[in-house]
C-alpha cells in the first residue's frame, strides 16, 4: 500500500473553506483516498495544525482529531532518528528548509513514504516525490 505524508498546509487547507489552497487540498487528499493510500501526519505537522483549532477551543481541536481520524491517518512521532535526519537536512539546505518542514520530509524519509503532500513550493530536492498543491 503506498504512503502519502501530509504536510500542516495541506491539512489546514481543507478544513478552512476560505484559505487559498482549499480546492487543491480538497481534491489532493480526495485522490490519495480514492486511491486507497495510507496517509500519515507528522507529529510536527499535527501540533502545527492544532495552533489555530487551540485559540477558538477544544471543539475545534476535536474537529481536526475526527478529520485525521476519518483518513485513518496516523500521526507518526518523532523519533531520534527522525529528528537526527531533520537536523541533517536542515544543515545541508540552511534558510531554504526551516526546521517544522525538515522534520516532515525527514519523517517521510523514515518511513519510505511514497509521496509528501505540500502547499511550500520552497522546499528544496530532497531524492523524493514531493508535490506542490495548489501550485
Amino acid at each position: 500500500m503506498a504512503l502519502t505524508i501530509l504536510d500542516a498546509g495541506v491539512i489546514i487547507g481543507v478544513l478552512d473553506e476560505g484559505d487559498a489552497h482549499n480546492a487543491a487540498a480538497v481534491e489532493s487528499v480526495r485522490q490519495a483516498v480514492a486511491r486507497d493510500e495510507a496517509i500519515a501526519v507528522p507529529a510536527s505537522a499535527y501540533a502545527e495544525c492544532l495552533v489555530g483549532p487551540a485559540r477558538s477551543g477544544r471543539d475545534a481541536m476535536r474537529a481536526l482529531d475526527a478529520f485525521l481520524a476519518d483518513l485513518a491517518a496516523d500521526v507518526e512521532p518523532i523519533t531520534r532518528q527522525v529528528a537526527a535526519r531533520a537536523a541533517e537536512l536542515r544543515a545541508r539546505h540552511g534558510r531554504r528548509l526551516r526546521l517544522p518542514d525538515a522534520l516532515v520530509l525527514a519523517t517521510a524519509l523514515h518511513l519510505r513514504a511514497d509521496r509528501v503532500l505540500t502547499t511550500d513550493a520552497g522546499w528544496p530536492r530532497i531524492g523524493m516525490r514531493v508535490e506542490v498543491v495548489g501550485a
